[in-house]
């Protein structure tokens, strides 16, 4: 499988720039789509191979952007009635319902769609495919293990001393820069007693608040930071796979529960994305994603995941248009004023 990736430098406006770019599949397919994602490319790259091996008359042109950018993208190319994508799929997915109520999406009835909950589907515009959990990281050899938080009332007790050897040395997600942030923070302030608290103890620890994923987590394993609040489990598992230094916690009060949500941007779906959606939900498709940390399974139930929270304690976050307030324009300048205002102190 011929397979090319180029780096692109960011340059231009957010929404004009991709990440990344990668292209698989032959190169004279019968059929090319453009799957635009916040997936990281490596993560969904066996899961896109496994599709195209039983689809060998087609190739994906991988395109790895930013959740704000995507977005805006997305939304830009609907309002001129274009699509420069056939698949859009994102961790934002407050983002994702709001394009699919501003008819920014196509209907697609897939066979495995039909089984999904409420919960992960709705008006077959707008579908859950992975399940990952918003965990807390840390670095096992700065954090001695009586230490470690497995709540989030365990986290402000680390926070309460004036003299906290984790003051300023806690990271969580910039949430006016990444969408997924901004979705794990106000799912936060609509789950949590504690949210207030937790924002009352970043303000006066000197919490960090930055981007992204990646940047976080290698920032924990360096020792930057001794632990990191509300990050993407599928990125820290398959880090501390490779790094057993890196430990992570799904709090046992509450877990939130991702699925990024999949969408065909415009009016109409060609088959062969409509294929690449039912492939994604069908068993084996679900197996894939398991065996890259993308979905927690029977098979692979948060692997590497200590203090994992029990099934009662998860609470997913549903692709419905209650989500819709999270992108109220005054709510959420709202939102981040007060975030800014926390990590400014």
């Amino acid at each position: 499988m011929i397979r090319m990736t180029l780096l692109l430098l960011c340059l231009a406006l957010p929404a004009r720039a991709q990440e990344v770019l990668r292209a698989f599949g032959p190169e004279n397919a019968l059929t090319r789509l453009v799957l635009r994602t916040t997936t990281d490319v490596d993560i969904l790259a066996p899961t896109v191979d496994e599709f195209l091996a039983a689809h060998p008359g087609v190739a994906i042109d991988y395109e790895q952007w930013g959740s704000n950018a995507l977005y805006q993208r997305s939304a830009e190319e609907c309002a001129t009635g274009e699509s420069g994508a056939d698949i859009v799929i994102s961790s934002a997915v407050h983002q994702m319902i709001k394009l699919v109520n501003d008819r920014c999406a196509a209907s697609w009835q897939s066979s495995y769609g039909i089984g999904l909950p409420d919960t992960l589907r709705w008006r077959d515009e707008i579908w859950g495919v992975t399940r990952e959990p918003a965990v807390m990281v840390y670095n096992r050899s700065l954090v001695p293990p009586d230490q470690v938080p497995r709540t989030r009332f365990d986290l402000l007790d680390l926070l309460r001393p004036e003299d906290s050897r984790y003051a300023g040395r806690i990271a969580t997600y910039e949430i006016s820069q990444s969408g997924l942030g901004y979705l794990f923070a106000y799912m936060d302030s609509q789950e949590a007693t504690t949210f207030g608290a937790l924002m009352e103890a970043f303000a006066r620890s000197g919490a960090v608040a930055t981007c992204c994923s990646a940047e976080i987590i290698d920032g924990v394993q360096r020792g930057d930071y001794l632990i990191a609040y509300n990050i993407l489990g599928s990125y820290a598992v398959t880090e501390a796979q490779r790094d057993p230094n890196l430990g992570i916690v799904a709090p046992r009060d509450y877990t939130l529960v991702l699925s990024r949500a999949l969408i065909f941007p415009g009016s109409r779906v060609r088959p062969e994305a409509g294929a690449f959606l039912d492939f994604l939900l069908s068993p084996a498709g679900q197996l894939s994603l398991a065996a890259n940390n993308l979905a927690i399974s029977a098979d692979n139930p948060s692997i590497s995941i200590e203090a994992d929270a029990p099934d009662s304690a998860r609470r997913l976050i549903p692709l419905a248009p209650a989500l819709l307030v999270a992108m109220d324009r005054a709510k959420s300048e709202q939102f981040l004023s007060d975030w800014r205002k926390t990590f400014a102190q």
